[in-house]
């Protein structure tokens, strides 16, 4: 039998090692799998060589696993089971199908694209799960295979072997209560300071990458306001806003997402240093072929069908800047980005 140099067995002596198991002897094994009890018998010795420790009680009858026999059994098992849905999973991806995508979305996204997403999806993957949430957790998930492909706010640019499509640019924004005026004539630090002195600021959680963002504009003002309330989701700082009882550092498709009134907040460009984030599909290089591509087109496309207007119609301004909210669409570039596969 053949064998990997790295590897203590192939999946046909496991094969064999979890029969012996199963049927208690040598003897039954060979029946069960069609082979001569010697050929059953020498698998076994030489699992047991190459992996240096007895995986066979022979003082019992039946045989027993020892304790090492015990682990491989548990692991083997699993593992054999695995290898065996590969052979169909290959017949689906002939096909043109992949049997499962996971994909972890920022909440942001959620409202505008994940309808036309799932839909999309319909002809690409017999099985599809979506997580929402945090950037930072659906990367940390993509990292560890756990996720296929995650839309957010970290592109990940430090990390190598990852492909990047940017979706979504958009500047950072202030949101007031109606009715409440930014002081006029005084540096950016002292109207937000002067603001804070009114209302409390509704923070997006500090474990979210939009608060990450906000915060280091603020230190960048070198203002350090009072801590009042913190949410992990658009609409939890929104709804503090609508109501009157704060004001917010958000972003048009926070809003959007939020269901936010528009006439019961003022939107205003967000004083001081321009603050922008960007919106960006990320995969691991190469394992999907054309999907990530295909997904971003998918989700601009969402986009501007279901946002945009939306946007153009209750904030012009927003779209008047020099950088479009829809920049085209390329594999982000910069020192460890790959470029995406074409189709």
């Amino acid at each position: 039998m053949l064998h990997s140099p790295g590897l203590p067995f192939d999946l046909r002596v496991l094969e064999i090692f979890l029969a012996v198991c199963d049927a208690g002897g040598m003897a039954g094994a060979a029946r069960r799998l069609g082979l001569s009890q010697p050929a059953v018998s020498q698998a076994i010795a030489e699992i047991e060589k190459r992996s240096g420790v007895a995986l066979l009680d022979r003082g019992v009858r039946p045989l027993s696993p020892t304790p090492a026999g015990v682990l491989l059994r548990q692991r083997g098992a699993a593992l054999l089971d695995e290898a065996r849905q590969i052979a169909p999973l290959l017949r689906q991806v002939r096909q043109r199908r992949l049997a499962l995508l996971r994909i972890g979305m920022v909440d942001s996204l959620s409202r505008a694209v994940l309808g036309p997403l799932a839909q999309q999806l319909e002809t690409m993957a017999d099985q599809v799960m979506f997580l929402s949430g945090l950037t930072a957790s659906h990367a940390s998930a993509l990292l560890t295979r756990h996720l296929d492909i995650c839309l957010g706010t970290d592109a990940l640019q430090d990390l190598d072997g990852l492909e990047r499509w940017n979706l979504f640019d958009e500047p950072y924004i202030l949101a007031l209560p109606a009715g409440i005026d930014l002081p006029e004539g005084l540096s950016a630090a002292a109207s937000l300071t002067a603001l804070s002195e009114r209302l409390p600021l509704a923070r997006y959680s500090a474990r979210s990458r939009t608060g990450i963002d906000i915060e280091r504009h603020l230190r960048r003002l070198q203002l350090d306001l009072p801590r009042h309330q913190e949410f992990d989701t658009p609409y939890g700082v929104m709804a503090m806003v609508e109501q009157g009882i704060a004001w917010g550092i958000t972003t048009p498709l926070c809003l959007y997402e939020a269901r936010t009134d528009l006439s019961r907040i003022r939107c205003l460009p967000l004083p001081g240093p321009s603050l922008r984030r960007q919106l960006t599909l990320v995969a691991r290089r190469r394992e999907l072929g054309t999907v990530p591509r295909s997904l971003a087109q998918g989700v601009r496309k969402a986009l501007e069908a279901e946002a945009m207007p939306w946007l153009r119609r209750s904030m012009g301004w927003v779209c008047e800047g020099k950088t479009e909210l829809l920049p085209p669409l390329s594999s982000m570039t910069g020192p460890n980005a790959d470029h995406g596969m074409g189709d």
